[in-house]
């Protein structure tokens, strides 16, 4: 009777465990690894590391380790993840808006539908700045600065085809200049950009107000507009729509998962990285960055982003940089 029981136990429990994925993981449990696809010192390494630090702190995940993997916009580290992250629970990767724009110009063999989207992190506001020994003061200054010369305005940002470049070529549009004419130089990452505006190798410069704010409340950068359609508060740069141009883009980062992962993995995932942006933690950390909160789970950043990848398309169509 004994042996009989111990029997139905044992053919209970194979039947219970027969029914768990195979790849499943708690989210205490987690081992991740997070792509940043650039150097460092840019957006998307802060906004890896800044999850990795919360993630961590907060104990929702076990570990986090950060790479960097730099190239062409964020696409070469997009194929990498795409190879070798299928399936994974413990793999993920930063994106945003430029990578959506360098997919569209580079017209790269792989795009954001080749991922899992995860969650929508961040809004961060493009600012546009000149060193602080240029002789121009205002946008009015440097759009002045634009007509008289487009070829000697060197723009420095991100890779090309990204959010910063758009951004650029959208001010020369509102200048009167045709877009394709923006003299712009990519940059791999924040750090070589910083470089050069504060070696005076170019006239201005588009990034993240994060990544510049530290040069900007020191005042080595001088900071003439924001992106954003309203003021932010403790920026003092106005946006462009309150100085009479009719211009407004969000630099918004997001988090990937690898293609073909479990529901019952990606429902893992989705659940540590939401509790972790939810988290006193997080919010803290984005206002000091000067991040805003844009955060959007997998449903509603899957929606967006096929809106958003058809409206970057249109621009870029319109400032001659996509077919």
């Amino acid at each position: 009777m004994t042996y009989l029981h111990s029997g139905l136990a044992a053919a209970w429990m194979m039947a219970a465990a027969a029914v768990l994925p195979a790849t499943s993981v708690q989210a205490q449990d987690l081992e991740l690894t997070i792509t940043a696809p650039a150097g460092a010192g840019g957006g998307w390494d802060a906004a890896a590391r800044s999850l990795q630090e919360v993630m961590m702190a907060t104990g929702k995940a076990r570990s986090v380790q950060v790479v960097n993997v730099p190239g062409a916009g964020g696409t070469v580290g997009l194929a990498q993840f795409v190879q070798g992250a299928k399936g994974s629970p413990d793999q993920m990767l930063v994106g945003g808006i430029t990578m959506v724009g360098a997919i569209i110009t580079n017209k790269a063999p792989h795009d954001l539908t080749k991922v899992t989207p995860i969650a929508r992190l961040t809004g961060d506001p493009l600012v546009i700045v000149v060193p602080a020994s240029s002789p121009y003061q205002t946008m009015a200054d440097l759009m002045e600065g634009i007509r008289q010369d487009v070829e000697r305005t060197i723009w420095a940002g991100g890779s090309a085809g990204g959010a910063d470049h758009i951004l650029a070529a959208l001010v020369t549009q509102a200048a009167g200049i045709d877009p394709a004419k923006v003299n712009y130089i990519a940059y791999s990452g924040g750090g070589e950009s910083l470089a050069a505006m504060l070696g005076g190798q170019v006239t201005a410069g588009v990034s993240g107000y994060g990544e510049w704010q530290g040069q900007i409340e020191s005042g080595d950068l001088r900071a003439l507009a924001i992106s954003y359609p309203e003021p932010i508060e403790g920026i003092a740069a106005q946006p462009l729509k309150a100085q009479g141009i009719d211009i407004e883009l969000v630099n918004w980062r997001g988090i990937f998962a690898g293609p073909d992962i479990s529901a019952e993995d990606k429902a893992v995932l989705e659940k540590a990285v939401g509790k972790t942006v939810q988290s006193p933690e997080w919010q803290e950390l984005i206002k000091a960055r000067g991040w805003s909160d844009y955060y959007a789970p997998s449903a509603e950043f899957a929606g967006f982003l096929t809106s958003e990848t058809g409206r970057v398309h249109s621009i870029l169509n319109s400032i001659g940089l996509a077919d």
